[in-house]
């Protein structure tokens, strides 16, 4: 037993490895209309805005706006972002964000804050591109839907 042992190693060992593909990072650069936010409890929310990704940069303004209705929520965010593969970091360095309560989101009062750059809170997400759809999956387990506007 221990004779063929020895030689079947020797013959794995020979054998070309395959390594497994790392999943290469999408283009996100270039400005996406936002479509809707998905929470995590299956509510969704169609929203109307932008967000743009430059190099390094990133900024969204969007606002909520059920059927028919005015905004009843809206958020504007910046700040840099590091994606490596299909995770993306953003890191939050402006914030301006209100609004009334919906299905599955509570009330929201007036937050406006600027962060340093050492300090800002880090969001990982994951984001997928599809044709021109851009999907980022939060933490929190919500996600949100853009389509490509524009493109670097």
């Amino acid at each position: 037993m221990r004779r063929l042992t020895i030689p079947l190693l020797l013959t794995l060992s020979a054998l070309p490895v395959r390594a497994q593909p790392v999943a290469a990072a999408p283009d996100i650069r270039g400005g996406w209309h936002a479509d809707s936010y998905i929470l995590k409890t299956g509510e969704r929310h169609v929203v109307q805005g932008l967000i743009v990704f430059t190099a390094s940069d990133w900024s969204v303004t969007f606002f909520v706006t059920p059927e028919g209705q005015p905004p009843r929520r809206a958020s504007a965010e910046g700040g840099t972002y590091r994606l490596d593969g299909q995770k993306l970091v953003l890191t939050h360095l402006y914030n301006f964000s209100a609004g009334s309560a919906l299905p599955g989101l509570p009330d929201s009062p007036l937050r406006m804050t600027v962060n340093q750059a050492g300090k800002a809170p880090l969001e990982p997400c994951t984001v997928t591109v599809a044709g021109d759809v851009l999907t980022l999956a939060f933490p929190s387990g919500n996600a949100m839907t853009f389509r490509r506007s524009s493109g670097f």
